[in-house]
């Protein structure tokens, strides 16, 4: 036998082993087996996965011979479900309809298409929807589909898809996909399809108004409603006897006071029944619609004393900005600005930091910025932060319809010629429970309800103007007026030591002849030429007045051939401002008559330019009469010019 450690003579097939073909691909070193690899036509067994396979975004869509992932097992008993149902309506199963819409979507909804084949593919879809269509609606993928169809379908394909909808309107209000499809149908729906719709909500508004989404809903109703419609929306939120009896909302009184009247309800009751439905609602935050304003503002008619405040609490932030875009939102800005205490006021003024430009902008804003200006005492806080961001865009705001009715307030307040009845009626509101007369009325009531009286008067509950009462003591007033600072120590706060008035001063010089031809500019260089109402810009920027009314003074001495515009006394704003500061402004008169008038009167006794000749005649000062009526006299005479029968006051125009 061969010895075990004595070497054999067989040649070592490890050492001359045979080398690789360069062709063979590499091979593993370790000896052991490969696992077979698991089959994919069956479900996972082990550990869950993600349902759908990874595809990268922007890969093109795979043809249908390309073999997908397999369905999870909660997937093919949904889909095994659908199938059986749809088996017994006879129409194909959910999912197989999402994607044969996908595909009718992707090709109408392309702009280059041709209109008769947008309409041809949109009757396919719809007619595919058909018994399905409230599913759809509701589901993030198909109802996008529906909102396509409904946009450019015949009026007869939307008038069946309304009636298919009609049914299940207020599950689809609440839904956040199906709002659009709502929406849009309601856009489109005729008076007796709105009426439809808006009498199937009676019960649920409130409800709604809840929901972020349902609130959108009843928002977008109320909008298209007409006055009859808008009050039925409304007069459920009063009480519970008109949310669960429909006759009782028909009534022609729009106020609240009026219908507590009309109908005998109680006030108690109706408040209770009113703070239930306003106060999820604002600590939802849901306060930018308009029929949400109009209740607040029928709420603050009969509230009493602890509810506006705790309502004026809660609405005294940043969340206030959002309401005053329509007229009932601005006023209860207004309201909350003029009852708020001092730090409910500063909350709401350090809201609007970085947004005065948009909010001076919107006619409710404006009127919201007036009130501001007009009531609040800490000047320190305005001026930081509106006139701080006034004076940045001060040039842009003299020009603009809205943006000029702060400074207008400061310089004239509350002047006719520039704020609206509306406007004033708006400015003068003030909460009944929380003025000076409320408050003896709210005593009263009190006593009443403990004596446990049945007979009230509610007439004089309402929002109404802030009258003057003789016998109110200062915090009574304090109450109603917002503010105890003098008023004209406020308006010399905010507008001269602020040094807004001399930056207004320095555009209206710049720009003298844009603002003197602009219809809402004219009335500013005006109140700033004359100095203000009680002469507020005098005498501190008296030098600055006397370099403007120079200023207009050069225009009107200019010739027309000059300047390509219209020479600023034959245009018709210009002519009449210019005659306004004439007949109010002695020192102008002087300055104009001196540079540009005196020895050319005959040459601008005609047109609109006659109108500023005359104003010299009509002037109550003796002596801009005086400097004129040599000169005139001569042009009376000869028949150029006519006396005027009647002279006009100061303050017409």
């Amino acid at each position: 036998m061969t010895p075990k450690n004595q070497q054999s003579n067989k040649p070592n097939k490890r050492k001359h082993a045979p080398a690789a073909k360069p062709d063979a691909p590499d091979r593993p070193t370790s000896k052991r087996p490969k696992l077979a690899a698991p089959k994919r036509s069956g479900p996972p067994t082990t550990t869950k996965r993600s349902d759908k396979p990874f595809k990268p975004k922007f890969q093109k869509s795979e043809p249908d011979t390309v073999k997908k992932a397999p369905l999870s097992k909660r997937e093919r008993r949904i889909n095994a479900k659908e199938l059986a149902e749809a088996r017994k309506k006879k129409r194909k199963p959910y999912y197989e309809l999402e994607h044969e819409l996908a595909s009718l979507w992707e090709r109408m909804r392309h702009r280059n298409i041709k209109k008769e084949d947008r309409s041809k593919l949109v009757t396919e879809a719809l007619q595919k929807m058909r018994g399905q269509i409230s599913e759809i609606a509701g589901s993030h993928i198909s109802s996008r589909v529906l909102q396509t169809c409904v946009k450019y379908c015949s009026q007869a394909e939307k008038d069946a898809v309304f009636e298919e909808l009609q049914p299940h309107f207020l599950t689809l209000a609440g839904n956040t996909y199906a709002v659009h499809v709502v929406k849009k149908m309601l856009d489109n729906a005729s008076k007796t399809q709105l009426a439809g719709f808006i009498s199937s909500l009676h019960g649920h508004v409130a409800s709604l108004l809840r929901q972020k989404v349902g609130s959108i809903v009843i928002e977008h109703a109320y909008g298209l409603a007409n006055a009859t419609q808008k009050q039925e929306l409304v007069m459920e939120l009063y009480s519970a006897e008109l949310q669960l009896f429909k006759d009782l909302v028909s009534l022609k009184e729009s106020r609240l006071v009026d219908v507590i009247s009309k109908l005998n309800l109680q006030k108690a009751s109706v408040l209770r029944h009113m703070n239930k439905v306003v106060q999820p609602i604002l600590e939802k935050g849901i306060v930018d619609h308009s029929i949400i304003h109009r209740v607040l503002m029928e709420y603050f008619s009969i509230a009493d004393q602890p509810s506006a405040t705790d309502v004026i609490q809660q609405l005294s932030s940043p969340l206030l900005i959002r309401m005053i875009e329509s007229k009932d939102g601005s006023r209860i800005a207004m309201l909350c600005v003029k009852h708020g205490s001092a730090k409910e006021r500063k909350k709401i003024i350090k809201g609007m930091k970085g947004l005065i430009g948009k909010i001076a902008h919107d006619h409710g804003g404006s009127l919201v910025l007036v009130c501001i200006v007009s009531t609040v005492d800490d000047t320190k806080l305005i001026t930081k932060v509106v006139i701080r961001e006034i004076r940045k865009i001060l040039k842009e705001l003299v020009f603009d319809k809205n943006g000029r009715l702060p400074l207008l307030q400061l310089l004239h307040p509350n002047c006719s010629r520039y704020f609206s009845p509306d406007d004033l009626t708006s400015l003068n509101l003030s909460i009944p429970s929380l003025s000076a007369k409320g408050e003896s009325e709210a005593k009263s009531s009190k006593n009443e309800e403990s004596n446990k009286t049945d007979t009230k008067d509610d007439t004089d509950t309402e929002v109404t103007e802030v009258e003057g009462n003789e016998n109110t003591s200062g915090d009574e007033l304090h109450l109603v007026e917002g503010g105890k600072k003098d008023p004209f120590l406020r308006r010399q706060e905010l507008l001269v030591n602020s040094g807004l008035a001399e930056g207004l001063i320095d555009i209206c010089i710049e720009s003298a002849g844009e603002l003197l031809r602009s219809n809402f500019g004219k009335e500013v260089i005006y109140e700033v030429a004359t100095g203000g109402s009680d002469g507020i810009l005098h005498p501190t920027l008296d030098d600055k007045l006397n370099t403007l009314h120079a200023e207009i003074a050069s225009l009107a001495a200019k010739s027309s051939e000059e300047s390509d515009e219209e020479h600023v006394l034959k245009n018709f704003h210009s002519s009449r401002a210019i005659r306004k500061l004439v007949l109010d402004c002695p020192t102008f008169a002087c300055t104009l008559w001196k540079k540009a008038l005196k020895g050319k009167c005959e040459l601008w006794a005609k047109d609109h330019s006659c109108k500023v000749i005359c104003a010299f005649l009509e002037s109550s000062d003796s002596k801009v009469r005086g400097l004129a009526k040599k000169e005139l006299q001569l042009l009376i005479d000869g028949g150029i010019i006519k006396i005027p029968e009647t002279k006009h006051s100061a303050n017409e125009g």
